[in-house]
């Protein structure tokens, strides 16, 4: 049941970082077409709800979707037993949450 849930919760963030992906890839083609520095972008996300909320929500989706997937292949490749393997995967799901709400808090917040 766990499996099957977790199936469904990989899907769901998959279909959640599908347009967050194309929004930020077309941020990006158009930053850089437009000519932008690095400092300049940082100017216009700096302070932004709108950019926090973005990135916020990709990050929490891009972290449940890579830990379960790395559940996956950790489990398929070690057969580690459910204890650890759910151990393993909590953590490697709040370190990938960790490092990129710090990312997204350096970017957004001034």
């Amino acid at each position: 049941m766990l499996d099957a849930r977790l199936y469904m919760l990989q899907r769901i963030t998959a279909l959640i970082m599908a347009p967050l992906a194309l929004g930020h890839i077309a941020v990006m083609i158009y930053a850089i077409q437009g000519g932008l520095s690095a400092a300049e972008i940082l100017s216009r996300t700096q302070g932004s709800l709108f950019w926090f909320a973005f990135y916020g929500l990709f990050v929490l989706a891009v972290s449940v979707h890579g830990a379960i997937g790395l559940r996956v292949i950790i489990y398929e490749t070690f057969g580690m037993r459910a204890l650890l393997l759910n151990g393993l995967s909590w953590i490697i799901g709040a370190i990938f949450l960790l490092t990129g709400m710090r990312a997204v808090l350096a970017v957004t917040l001034s």
